[in-house]
């Protein structure tokens, strides 16, 4: 069974805090997921889509860091090894 961005409920409830630790946390913790292979890379992108589609400050800053990094030259050329 693929992994589902549902499966992670901690992540929805905290992309909407504002704390600055928090959305760093919750951003750090969709980075780390998306550099594992290039399956949960596509996952956590689709998440981090979602996540930017909640209209908050704090989810679209979450969203914006995960894209920036996962769609990074660097990281795509590692999942494709």
């Amino acid at each position: 069974m693929p992994w589902n961005f549902n499966d992670l409920p901690v992540i929805w409830e905290h992309a909407v805090d504002s704390r600055p630790y928090v959305a760093k946390a919750v951003s750090w913790a969709l980075r780390q997921i998306g550099k594992r292979n290039r399956a949960l890379n596509r996952a956590a992108i689709a998440g981090s889509q979602e996540i930017q589609a909640l209209h908050n400050q704090a989810a679209r800053w979450v969203a914006s860091d995960v894209q920036r990094e996962l769609l990074s030259p660097a990281v795509l050329m590692k999942l494709a090894k």
